[in-house]
């Protein structure tokens, strides 16, 4: 289950030819994200397990899920803007029903992100799920 967004960015990458340029769009989607808000930068919103700083403020809107996010790191910023795609606008009771790993596979990042980056994208995943189970 993943939603139109992020089919789309599937749908680019089928388009690029090389690493370098996927690399480069994930970074591109990631500047193109608002900066998040300094009140968010807090210690309750950031993701531990992560090799860089991130943040990522989640909340709920008639039932749906929705999180903004920021990182110090231009790749790690990119890959949350992978995730909001993934994640944001789905129905709170469906987030645990994303198979995130499979999805991102689709992707072929799997294969392309350091040791690193995988944990810390994992840790996001978990942490967008844990916040929705409590929502």
């Amino acid at each position: 289950m993943a939603t139109q967004n992020f089919e789309d960015i599937v749908d680019d990458f089928e388009f690029m030819d090389d690493w370098e340029d996927r690399y480069r769009y994930v970074i591109e989607m990631g500047k193109a994200m608002d900066p998040l808000d300094d009140a968010f930068r807090v210690d309750a919103n950031k993701v531990h397990g992560c090799a860089s700083q991130v943040w990522l403020q989640t909340y709920t809107d008639a039932g749906v899920f929705r999180f903004d996010g920021d990182s110090d790191a231009l790749i790690v910023r990119g890959l949350i803007a992978v995730l909001r795609a993934l994640y944001n606008d789905v129905p709170v009771d469906q987030v645990a029903d994303v198979d995130a790993p499979a999805e991102l596979a689709r992707l072929g990042l799997n294969d392309h992100l350091s040791s690193q980056r995988s944990n810390g994208v994992r840790a996001m995943v978990e942490r967008i799920r844990s916040v929705a189970a409590q929502a």
